[in-house]
């Protein structure tokens, strides 16, 4: 049997959302119509910047418009922005989990990205990371490689441990004695499923459900990197409430 070592990527690996790129690169080419950010998608990034809004709301406000730009659309008309994404941005990663791809080939282990991102950007990630395989959200397209708008998601926990499931089948992976990585509570699944969870700069709702699963509580591993450090904390690690926040 196979160790594996299962990685989201926004958030995880990568130090932002590769979505969040693309839609930008899309605005700056006019592809996606520029009067939409100050219309329908700057009031929520605002509000979720000053911290008094939340980046949910942000992100579906903007990946609305991100699925209506992109209908229609043929693939190969939209490669070379795909590309620029990753040539820009592919580097910008977090140190801690950089290394841990680099620890887990250099040990024999497969390596995955499962990720909700575009598939057609995971993959160009995983091939400039030479990961083993990758699952990403689905972006249908027709016979003439156009856009369909049809969509199969891959950010939330159940897409995540379907997509385990396949991995484990093809590859023969020993669960209990792999890893896996990730942020959101979208990757809660991931790291249920393996002996060896880490959460990387964990959201609250993640951390909160780590803290209340006993059993993933035992062995998670909680990392922080910020600056030019990166904390290791365990799954006791005091989570403060908004309403605990005294000036």
């Amino acid at each position: 049997m196979q160790i594996a070592a299962f990685f989201d990527i926004d958030g995880t690996l990568y130090r932002n959302s590769l979505l969040i790129e693309h839609f930008k690169k899309m605005v700056k080419y006019e592809i996606i119509d520029p009067a939409l950010w100050h219309t329908s998608i700057k009031s929520a990034f605002t509000e979720w910047r000053k911290r008094v809004g939340e980046y949910d709301t942000y992100m579906l406000e903007l990946v609305e418009t991100y699925y209506e730009a992109l209908k229609g659309r043929r693939v190969a008309d939209l490669e070379f922005i795909s590309n620029q994404v990753i040539a820009l941005h592919g580097d910008i990663v977090y140190k801690y989990t950089r290394s841990r791809i680099l620890w887990h080939k250099l040990n024999g282990h497969k390596v995955f990205f499962i990720s909700g991102s575009p598939d057609f950007l995971v993959s160009k990630m995983a091939d400039k990371y030479s990961i083993d395989a990758y699952r990403g959200t689905s972006y249908l397209v027709d016979e003439e490689g156009r856009f369909t708008g049809e969509v199969i998601p891959m950010w939330d926990s159940d897409s995540k441990d379907r997509a385990i499931d396949e991995l484990v089948e093809q590859f023969g992976i020993d669960l209990s004695q792999s890893y896996a990585y990730g942020d959101t509570n979208g990757d809660y699944s991931m790291l249920c499923r393996v002996g060896n969870p880490i959460a990387i700069n964990p959201a609250k709702e993640l951390l909160l459900n780590i803290k209340t699963t006993p059993e993933l509580a035992e062995k998670a591993k909680i990392i922080i990197e910020r600056k030019d450090l990166v904390y290791e904390l365990d799954a006791n690690v005091k989570v403060v409430s908004d309403d605990q926040l005294h000036i």
